[in-house]
């Protein structure tokens, strides 16, 4: 019985003190960062082939073992020609929804987003995309929740003793913002392959969202550098690499991977299916496979972390789960497809 008590202190510690640095160091993220385009860059807005795009990711994490993470994500953009050129302008929305840990740190957050995508060519795709996303943001904690060493009477737990800590409010609200650029293009026999790479500067405003209203406490900015490329093997196969590093205050992240897609029937020229499957790998933390269905103007993905960082053993390999789902549509009026189409990843 200590032995097993003993395991599972020593679990529910490393797993808070993973929570805590979480909350502290960095923001919600995805495996499947891809399938969450605008919390990357907002200059990667309006970036796929259509006038509009919806997407949902939704994480759940480490609830095996504690009480862990369950983030939420949702995207929805429209993209729109300007003027007579090949310019495109793209208005989109990112909403957030995070749960993390025994306390329930919540951060909810809503952001408007903007990008002007200039084109560079007449003769093949080719753009540069100035982007810029900000609004509101909120975080809370349920302090009844709360446990601390004061509320130790002895060698027992007394939930009527205070716990010690000034927490001024449970919620807290601000204002966030942040600003990217990307570029991207078209080549190769047919204009076929595509790439782009993009890098952005969130939380540019330093907001803060301490729980003990401290003003010296604020978000630390976090830049992500993105690179993506698509080239096929054949008329029935190719290849989807796509990388991110990101830096916020003293935390660092590089995840990256492949997909190999394939085309579904006996026609390549005229197939609407294709399935996807690859590996991505987040240095230090997790090995990801991720398996992707696309059809006509819909997508599905299912990924799932094998944790190889060193909480393998506490966590019992155990990792995250993702969902996502994306829908891109074309509109008849003023329509996109009737210009130069940006590329497809």
């Amino acid at each position: 019985m200590r032995i097993c008590l003993s395991y599972k202190i020593t679990l529910t510690c490393l797993l808070l003190a993973t929570t805590l640095s979480y909350s502290y160091a960095q923001d919600p993220h995805f495996s499947q960062f891809f399938e969450a385009p605008l919390l990357r860059n907002p200059a990667l807005a309006g970036i796929f082939t259509g006038d509009y795009r919806i997407q949902g990711v939704y994480r759940d994490q480490w609830n095996s073992v504690t009480d862990g993470y369950r983030t939420g994500s949702f995207n929805g953009d429209y993209k729109m020609p300007v003027g007579k050129g090949d310019d495109f302008l793209t208005i989109g929305m990112q909403m957030l929804f995070d749960k993390a840990g025994t306390v329930g740190l919540t951060t909810t957050e809503l952001f408007p987003a903007l990008n002007y995508h200039k084109s560079l060519s007449d003769e093949r795709t080719m753009y540069l995309s100035l982007g810029f996303m900000g609004g509101w943001a909120q975080k809370s904690i349920d302090r009844s929740k709360i446990t601390t060493n004061n509320q130790f009477d002895g060698n027992a737990y007394n939930p009527s003793l205070p716990d010690g800590e000034t927490i001024a409010t449970p919620t807290v609200q601000y204002l966030d913002g942040s600003v990217g650029m990307s570029f991207n293009t078209t080549f190769g026999q047919d204009q076929a392959n595509s790439l782009f790479v993009g890098a952005a500067y969130h939380h540019l405003n330093r907001p803060k969202n301490s729980f003990y209203v401290n003003s010296g406490i604020e978000l630390d900015p976090k830049y992500i550098f993105s690179a993506g490329i698509k080239f096929g093997i054949d008329e029935f196969s190719s290849f989807i690499i796509q990388a991110d590093h990101s830096k916020q205050g003293t935390f660092s992240e590089t995840i990256g991977g492949a997909l190999y897609s394939y085309k579904l029937g006996p026609d390549a020229a005229s197939s609407e299916y294709s399935l996807d499957l690859g590996m991505f790998l987040r240095l230090g933390d997790a090995l990801i496979p991720v398996l992707k269905l696309e059809m006509p103007s819909f997508s599905v993905a299912i990924s799932y972390d094998i944790n190889v960082s060193e909480l393998k053993t506490a966590s019992e390999g155990a990792g995250g789960v993702e969902l996502s789902l994306c829908y891109i549509g074309f509109l008849e009026h003023n329509s996109s497809k009737y210009k130069v189409l940006c590329p497809k990843f």
